[in-house]
């Protein structure tokens, strides 16, 4: 969940994987999945960032070990292609 804020000022979680897409308009808007739409006054950019990290933190806790993996596979992957 990322906590944005309501044009009131009040918080609101929304489960990030629930995003369908933020727009500009002029506020920012964001549908879910389910077509809901909320308003909230953080930018695009700044929810994009909240739920890109909020992803990153969940793949860091149930898989501790996915940056090794990730960079050892991208490794063998350029060291492939390099021949």
């Amino acid at each position: 969940m990322i906590e944005l804020t309501r044009l009131n000022g009040h918080a609101l979680y929304v489960n990030a994987d629930l995003i369908k897409y933020i727009e500009a308009a002029p506020d920012t808007m964001i549908t879910l999945v389910t077509n809901e739409k909320t308003v909230v006054r953080e930018s695009c950019q700044q929810v994009l960032e909240l739920a890109h990290q909020y992803k990153v933190n969940l793949l860091r806790a149930t898989w501790p070990t996915a940056a090794d993996a990730l960079t050892a596979k991208f490794a063998h992957t350029m060291e492939e292609t390099s021949r």
